[in-house]
């Protein structure tokens, strides 16, 4: 398997963004790079949390040295999540400019995280913007959730067919696929919740029993595993399922131990070997 390059958040404590697809990837045979957008001690949920975004040069000089010992030319996927402001965004794009100029085929996996449900928008002006305008047109993979579904496109999301519609549209701006999580639709029972993913080959839904627990770094633990199952398969149904399995997994784990953060490395036997698994239904 080839190297993925993951341009993302990092805290000191907890498993969101770096600090949870790195170590997921791994465990699952992967080599990761992960290059980090900001170091905080947490993530900002918690009050006291403290850190800083790191300057957009960073990142082109870590790429540039990348590639000058020969690395680049083993990077088969990028996978972007939270940025911090709209200059780091440049920053990533250029990165992903840099592995495709070493490998044309590698994969874009944009993570738009823009914000959620009862929270709205909580990243800087011109973030929501920079996903919008620039990342969409050089992703592979982009990988909303409902919020960000809607804002990205304009559109209503509360039907099966609204959101896939509105996922279609993502993919006529430059996407092969896109797929959505936490959805809750006209037809998803109280108890569950679903995904949906479209491609070229059309639109399933992944539905999931709904957990009593509400913890950070879910979506980007499923966003940097499809990549990892997509890029071995390029089945996006199938992608969307085991990826589905494995952070459900996690996060049963997370709520039978009553946890703040994902039950990471304790579930890892179970990230690997899913107990359950979730099939994926043709919309």
């Amino acid at each position: 398997m080839g190297a993925v390059l993951s341009i993302q958040s990092h805290v000191v404590y907890g498993h969101v963004g770096n600090s949870a697809v790195a170590f997921a990837l791994q465990r699952l045979g992967r080599e990761v790079w992960p290059l980090h957008t900001v170091q905080f001690s947490s993530h900002a949920g918690y009050p006291g949390w403290r850190g800083e975004a790191f300057p957009p040069e960073w990142i082109a000089a870590c790429v540039d040295g990348l590639d000058a010992i020969g690395a680049l030319l083993r990077c088969d996927g990028v996978v972007t999540g939270y940025l911090g402001k709209p200059e780091m965004g440049g920053a990533a794009l250029a990165a992903v400019a840099a592995v495709r100029a070493r490998n044309p085929a590698a994969a874009y996996a944009c993570d738009p995280v823009i914000g959620d449900e009862g929270r709205g928008i909580y990243v800087r002006e011109g973030v929501p913007e920079f996903f919008r305008d620039r990342a969409l047109p050089a992703a592979t993979i982009v990988s909303p959730n409902a919020f960000e579904l809607a804002w990205l496109t304009g559109r209503s999301v509360a039907t099966r067919a609204e959101a896939l519609a509105a996922l279609q549209v993502l993919r006529t701006r430059g996407p092969q696929v896109a797929f959505a999580t936490s959805l809750r639709l006209e037809d998803t029972p109280e108890q569950a919740l679903d995904m949906i993913v479209a491609s070229a080959d059309g639109g399933w839904r992944v539905r999931t029993p709904k957990l009593p627990v509400a913890v950070n770094g879910a979506g980007d633990l499923i966003s940097a595993l499809f990549l990892h199952e997509w890029l071995a398969s390029h089945d996006a149904a199938g992608a969307l399922a085991s990826a589905a399995a494995r952070v459900y997994a996690v996060v049963e784990a997370t709520a039978r131990a009553r946890a703040k953060e994902l039950a990471l490395i304790a579930a890892q036997a179970a990230l690997a070997d899913p107990p359950l698994s979730f099939a994926p239904e043709r919309l």
